[in-house]
């Protein structure tokens, strides 16, 4: 116990136990990098080494100037390390980027990049962190035999019509943003952004909304897109506020339509 206490009150003590503590450091960070790349690798869809490389090209000649090599981020565009595939799957597949120019928010345009390098582009993405996966078929298919439109309309309303509108036909937001209609928009790309949360809209993880929970959801927007309006014309089914308002202008038009006509024709 002697010899043992007057090796602790070694002058190079304190080195000894800064590079042991240096040590263990780098230790637990390669081996917490080496569980995320393998969690990364192997959550949702497996890509192929040609895929990465075939995207860290694309990457670099179509993202990088905004979004920085390696993903890192600059001042004009956020990291994408961890943003996952999903959220890049949707991003280039509704064509919000490449960004056309700046604004509130990317706005939806033709896709610039076809199925397969978007895939590449979400391949390298994944490969640099853990993040949302692009969903499984399973999670798309709104026939499903334990699809819940009712239950899916309920959590609709619940997380969403707020900002999209109850009939899913969009919103203002403040500065200029805008939360968009939800016709048309496959049954993916809806997955991913609940998923991913982008521009605006909050993120809808697995332990807010399960898949399943997702899947109805998408399956009440199929629906409620597939249904006819019976009154008519929808006014953007934005409620009877803005029906109220079309009633009255157009009501208090044909009067005063009317009431010039008798005039004129009295005199």
């Amino acid at each position: 116990m002697k010899a043992l206490a007057q090796n602790r009150r070694h002058p190079f003590a304190g080195v000894v136990l800064l590079v042991l503590g240096l040590l263990l450091t780098g230790g637990m960070y390669a081996l917490a990098s080496t569980m995320n790349q393998a969690q990364a690798a192997t959550s949702g869809t497996s890509y192929s080494a040609q895929d990465i490389s075939e995207g860290e090209k694309l990457f670099n000649a179509n993202c990088a100037t905004c979004h920085g090599f390696d993903a890192v981020g600059t001042e004009d565009g956020p990291t994408l390390v961890g943003v996952g595939a999903a959220s890049v799957d949707f991003q280039v597949g509704t064509g919000r980027m490449p960004m056309q120019m700046q604004g509130p928010q990317a706005q939806k345009k033709p896709a610039q990049f076809n199925d397969e390098q978007t895939a590449q582009l979400s391949a390298y993405v994944a490969s640099l962190g853990a993040g949302p996966a692009v969903p499984e078929d399973e999670y798309l298919d709104t026939d499903h035999e334990d699809v819940n439109i009712a239950r899916g309309g309920e959590l609709f309303r619940v997380n969403c019509a707020m900002c999209h509108n109850a009939a899913a036909a969009g919103g203002a937001l403040t500065r200029g943003k805008f939360a968009p209609g939800l016709a048309d928009v496959s049954e993916k790309h809806i997955y991913e952004a609940m998923a991913t949360g982008p521009q605006n809209m909050p993120v809808f993880s697995d332990a807010n909304l399960t898949p399943e929970d997702k899947r109805d959801v998408i399956a009440f927007l199929k629906t409620i897109e597939a249904n006819p309006s019976p009154g008519g014309a929808a006014l953007g089914s934005l409620g009877p506020v803005s029906e109220g308002l079309f009633i009255w202008t157009a009501g208090l038009g044909i009067l005063i339509g009317f009431m010039v006509w008798l005039t004129s024709r009295s005199s």
